[in-house]
C-alpha cells in the first residue's frame, strides 16, 4: 500500500526543522540552508519509495543529521556561535533591567551549547527545542532510547552547571 508523495504537501512543512537541526549541528546558517534544500532533494529522488515509510519526518530528519555530519566531517570546522536571536521577537520582561538580564542569560546559554559535543548538541536539540520523544529522538540519531535519557540528562546538567558558575562567580 504505497501511497503518492507530493513535494508542497508532504515535504516542504519539514524543511524548517531541517534547517534547525542542520543550524544546531553545523553551526553555520548558509550551509545548513544547503543541507535542508540537499535532504528535501534526496528525498524527491527517491520519491516512488517513500511512499512505503511509516515515519516521513523522522526519515528526513535521519538524512539530515547525516549529511550535516558530512559536513562537519569534510570542514573539520571549529564550533561558530550561532547568530544573535531575533531582535523583533517580544520580549515580556518587566524592566529595561529585566530584559537585558535574559538577554544576557540567552547569550551565555547559546555559548555553552555551541561547546557542547555534537551528539549531546542534537539530543538537545530534538528533545527540547523539536520537542521529540526519547524513541524519536533515539530513531534519527541511531542511539539506544537509554543513550539519549543518558545524554540528555549530562548535556542539561553541564548547561546549566556551566550557567551557574557564570551567574554565581562571574566568568
Amino acid at each position: 500500500m504505497s501511497r503518492t508523495i507530493d513535494f508542497r504537501k508532504d515535504l516542504l512543512p519539514h524543511s524548517d526543522r531541517l534547517f534547525r537541526l542542520a543550524l544546531r549541528i553545523t553551526l553555520h546558517r548558509a550551509e545548513a540552508e544547503d543541507i535542508a534544500e540537499e535532504t528535501l532533494l534526496r528525498a524527491w529522488q527517491r520519491r516512488d519509495e517513500l511512499g512505503e515509510i511509516n515515519n516521513l519526518e523522522t526519515y528526513l530528519l535521519t538524512i539530515c543529521r547525516r549529511l550535516s555530519l558530512d559536513y562537519l566531517a569534510r570542514k573539520e570546522t571549529a564550533n561558530v556561535s550561532l547568530t544573535t536571536h531575533d531582535a523583533d521577537a517580544p520580549d515580556r520582561a518587566a524592566s529595561p533591567h529585566d530584559r537585558l538580564a535574559t538577554s544576557d542569560r540567552l547569550a551565555w546559554v547559546k555559548k555553552i551549547f555551541d561547546t557542547l559535543p555534537e551528539k549531546q548538541r542534537s539530543v538537545v536539540h530534538l528533545r527540547d527545542i523539536e520537542e521529540k520523544s526519547v524513541r524519536e529522538t533515539a530513531e534519527i540519531l541511531g542511539i539506544t532510547p537509554e543513550d539519549v535519557k543518558t545524554t540528555h540528562h549530562r548535556a542539561r546538567r553541564f548547561i546549566r552547571t556551566q550557567l551557574d558558575k557564570i551567574e554565581n562567580y562571574g566568568l
